[in-house]
């Protein structure tokens, strides 16, 4: 056995089958409901041990030789959205030194009966703790004019993978469109040498039609940036070497566009940049 709860449930097995036999031989039928009801139990004990340890594997994940915590929490406490269908996503990063400004541009409808909010999963290598992070959404579909920030409210726990609610302005009902836009600044998360940063998708639908990540780097440039994809919160691939769309002496951008990408999963970037990391 793996485990000792593997082991009490293959013992809990056993006597739960032999007690079930001796009853019904005996003509107990106590004796043998109380069999079954100790064989169903250690069933249900080896099938919960056995989805932590695949849960706790999957939450080891390393990128390049570089364990990718956010998304190894992100994982042990996953939260998929079920009443919203993304369309479209955009997602744009400027790194500047230490320095990381993120936005979420969103199209989609509406699957359930009644929506409030959308929710969007803000990762980092260092916690920057939600109350001092400088976060606004805008309901673009209900104020194109971006006149009605919108704080938005934390989900769970407030660590370095952060799921937050953004409420729209008037909820949605079934099928109608939406529209909306993430800003959010994170000082002093990231760190010189190999850094990764990531975008994820966690939405209860198979695929998402399409997904543009463009990342930004301000005076400290990368030597390098390769991206990687993850499913089903394990299955690390590594897609390519991405080379820059746009490049001077103190900027350098990079874009990637993905069609029909999995609706569960995630990009990792990896790139490396030399110390020390100067922020403007």
């Amino acid at each position: 056995m793996n485990s000792f709860k593997d082991s009490l449930a293959f013992w809990a097995n056993i006597v739960g089958t032999l007690a079930a036999i001796f009853g019904v031989l005996q003509s107990r039928s106590w004796l043998v409901a109380a069999g079954v009801f100790i064989v169903l139990g250690s069933i249900i004990a080896f099938g919960y041990a056995s989805r932590q340890r695949a849960l706790i594997k999957s939450a080891a994940l390393k990128v390049a030789g570089r364990s990718i915590d956010s998304l190894n929490l992100a994982t042990l406490e996953r939260h998929v959205s079920r009443s919203l269908v993304i369309q479209q996503a955009e997602n744009t990063a400027v790194i500047d030194g230490e320095s990381l400004a993120i936005s979420w541009d969103c199209t989609g409808y509406c699957q359930a009966e009644r929506e409030t909010a959308i929710e969007f999963s803000i990762d980092a290598d260092a916690n920057v703790p939600f109350a001092e992070l400088n976060c606004v959404a805008y309901d673009l579909k209900h104020d194109p004019g971006k006149r009605h920030g919108i704080r938005p409210i934390l989900i769970g726990a407030d660590g370095i993978s952060k799921k937050v609610a953004a409420p729209f302005l008037e909820p949605l009902a079934a099928h109608e469109p939406f529209h909306v836009l993430l800003e959010c600044k994170l000082p002093g998360c990231m760190k010189a040498g190999v850094d990764y940063y990531t975008a994820s998708l966690s939405f209860e639908q198979e695929r998402v039609q399409r997904c543009a990540v463009r990342l930004t780097f301000l005076h400290d440039l990368p030597q390098w940036l390769r991206v990687y994809e993850i499913r089903d919160g394990s299955e690390v691939t590594l897609l390519k070497d991405l080379r820059p769309t746009r490049k001077s002496a103190a900027m350098c951008e990079y874009e990637e566009i993905a069609d029909n990408i999995p609706a569960r999963s995630a990009r990792v970037y990896v790139f490396s940049r030399s110390a020390p990391l100067g922020g403007h």
